[in-house]
């Protein structure tokens, strides 16, 4: 049945369609100002895309310090088992002193262990810092005392009571020194 036909047959007759879909006692719509909505549009369109763009570098950064941590936490994780083994290597090199005038299988071993266990540590990325003649360093040097030693210039290193050590270019443990006066 069309829109236009009653039930009975008749027809009616039809109207515009802008008038059936609005009430006569419709409002008018006001003019729109169309450029001050458009300058609106704009300026939140270009405050989401700064939005953007700072949480873009964020993620970035973030990424970025996720990765430093991994590496120094690769580069460093040995850190604590290292120190624990510095004692370890102290006694073995006092071992070696206290044997120097022995010969035999025993000392032969513990010259071995103990060159093996300076390569494991070197493997790790540690390194012995043996400074003697050197100018003193208070960053990887803990000085003891002074001594007047004539074979040695003023401010350097003239004996070493405790080697230092270094992980990955950090101070693991400093020399303890004697620095010539």
């Amino acid at each position: 049945m069309q829109d236009n036909e009653l039930k009975n047959g008749q027809t009616v007759p039809p109207q515009d369609e802008a008038a059936q879909q609005a009430p006569a006692d419709a409002p008018e719509l006001p003019d729109l100002d169309l450029s001050a909505e458009l300058a609106k549009a704009q300026a939140k369109a270009a405050e989401n895309y700064d939005l953007y763009v700072r949480a873009v570098a964020e993620t970035d950064n973030t990424r970025r310090r996720a990765s430093e941590d991994v590496a120094k936490a690769r580069k460093f994780g040995i850190e604590k088992f290292a120190e624990s083994m510095l004692p370890v290597v102290d006694s073995m090199e006092k071992a070696l002193e206290a044997s120097a005038n022995e010969k035999g299988p025993l000392k032969e071993g513990l010259e071995i262990t103990y060159r093996q266990l300076l390569s494991a540590l070197e493997h790790n990325g540690m390194k012995c810092e043996n400074p003697v003649g050197l100018k003193f360093d208070p960053n990887t040097m803990q000085a003891i005392t002074m001594v007047k030693d004539p074979a040695v210039q003023p401010g350097c290193v003239a004996t070493v009571f405790q080697r230092g050590w270094k992980i990955a270019d950090r101070v693991l443990r400093p020399a303890m020194v004697a620095v010539a006066q």
